[in-house]
């Protein structure tokens, strides 16, 4: 199976699910997995750093979670910001249906899981997590990106998480060139913890 199943509306990957238990500091989580969506069979290195190693999440406000696959950072976030509302956004049907489920097993069923086009225009969001789809290649990265950084409130923030040997350092530097102003704020496994600002 090629990568670039992760990035298709309807995976042709026949469908074997898996589920997986993943401990946190605040808590275990179920999560099911499958064929033809991010991170088979196992939570991801990177995301698993993201959740780790990331400052806490605003209270309030709109949150989103960035190519959400089947939902890890989302139902991390609504958990740790429970008065929050959490976003979790995929181009992959199957992982948007995935994440709903998990959502529902791991207590935390109003989390909004839907594809880009769904989210009104007029949202805002206080905070964008994502360990982002580098494997889509670099231009359609970066205009991923402006899209929805564009999208962030004047006093908002985004964590990415980005291995280095694929172009994190990179990244910072492109990203503060276009008003994000972006620093490395943790480091773990040839990962990269960036947090971007509206600069």
């Amino acid at each position: 199976m090629s990568n670039e199943q992760y990035f298709t509306q309807k995976p042709s990957t026949p469908s074997q699910p898996q589920t997986i238990e993943v401990a946190l500091p605040d808590g275990r989580m179920k999560l099911i997995t499958d064929r033809g969506v991010f991170s088979y069979g196992a939570l991801d290195l990177g995301t698993r750093m993201l959740l780790l190693k990331a400052p806490a999440p605003p209270t309030a406000g709109n949150l989103l979670d960035l190519g959400c696959g089947v939902g890890p950072i989302a139902i991390t976030l609504a958990k740790r910001s429970p008065d929050a509302t959490v976003w979790g956004i995929d181009v992959n049907d199957r992982a948007i249906t995935l994440a709903r489920q998990n959502a529902r097993v791991n207590g935390t069923p109003d989390v909004r899981f839907c594809r880009p086009e769904e989210v009104d225009a007029d949202v805002r969001f206080d905070s964008i997590w994502s360990n982002p789809p580098i494997h889509i290649g670099k231009p359609a990265m970066h205009e991923l990106l402006l899209h929805w950084f564009a999208r962030l409130t004047p006093t908002g923030h985004a964590l990415l998480v980005v291995q280095k040997h694929l172009g994190s350092d990179s990244l910072q530097t492109w990203l503060t060139e276009r008003g994000y102003a972006t620093e490395r704020i943790g480091s773990a496994k040839g990962y990269r913890l960036l947090r971007s600002v509206v600069s």
